[in-house]
Formats: C-alpha cells, sequence, structure tokens
C-alpha cells in the first residue's frame, strides 16, 4: 500500500467556472461586428470577450440568418426583356411578302435560301 503514496499528482486544485453570463442582444451585436470588421478576427475577439470561438460562431450564423431573413430595405434584381422569335414553321407554302416601293410586291418562300432573297431586294431596291 506505500506504492501510492508517490504518485505523479499531489495536490489537486478545482477551480470554479463562475456563473453563466448573459449577453444581452446588443452586446452580441457589438461583439459579432466587431469579429466581422477585419479577416481573421474570429478567435481574436473571442478571447478578448472571454467566449469560445463556437459561441461567437453561432452568434454570428444567427445574424446572417436574421440579415438574410428579414431585408431591411427593398431589394431589386435587374430583369432582361428579350423578345423570343416566332419559330420557323417548315410549311413550304409560307412566305415573307415585300411591298415594294415601285407598287410591286416579292414573295419569298420559307424553303428560298437567305442569300439569294437578300441579292433580290437588294437589286429591286
Amino acid at each position: 500500500m506505500d506504492s501510492h503514496k508517490h504518485s505523479t499528482f499531489e495536490r489537486l486544485e478545482i477551480v470554479e467556472t463562475g456563473r453563466r453570463r448573459r449577453w444581452s442582444e446588443e452586446e452580441k451585436l457589438r461583439i459579432v461586428m466587431e469579429s466581422l470588421s477585419a479577416p481573421r478576427l474570429v478567435s481574436a475577439t473571442a478571447r478578448r470577450h472571454g467566449i469560445s470561438r463556437s459561441q461567437l460562431g453561432n452568434w454570428r450564423r444567427a445574424f446572417r440568418a436574421e440579415r438574410l431573413g428579414t431585408p431591411s430595405e427593398p431589394v431589386f434584381v435587374p430583369a432582361v426583356i428579350a423578345a423570343v422569335p416566332e419559330p420557323v414553321v417548315d410549311d413550304p407554302g409560307a412566305a415573307i411578302v415585300v411591298d415594294l416601293p415601285s407598287g410591286g410586291r416579292m414573295r419569298i418562300s420559307a424553303s428560298t435560301p437567305p442569300a439569294l432573297a437578300a441579292a433580290a431586294l437588294k437589286a429591286l431596291r
């Protein structure tokens, strides 16, 4: 039994952790904003205020969720309106009718090659 007298622990001290702290919403917001002010400030900010990094991370996530969930001002998204061309119909009878300045009319069928139609219109202009 004498072998237990020479243990590595001679004295064990228990340190009281204190009571649980309560932070107001304003204090939490101030600490979160401080941690967001520059990159890599989470650990230093948590240490300075005596809280864990994970606690500060929870507060930051809650802050982001609150900001994304309820926008404080209207958010506008740019909209682009584009005219959608009518689908090309493979109907051989489909045509373009061009009224010429001379009073004549030119009918171009859908099967006419575009280069030929352009050359004919240029010649009649």
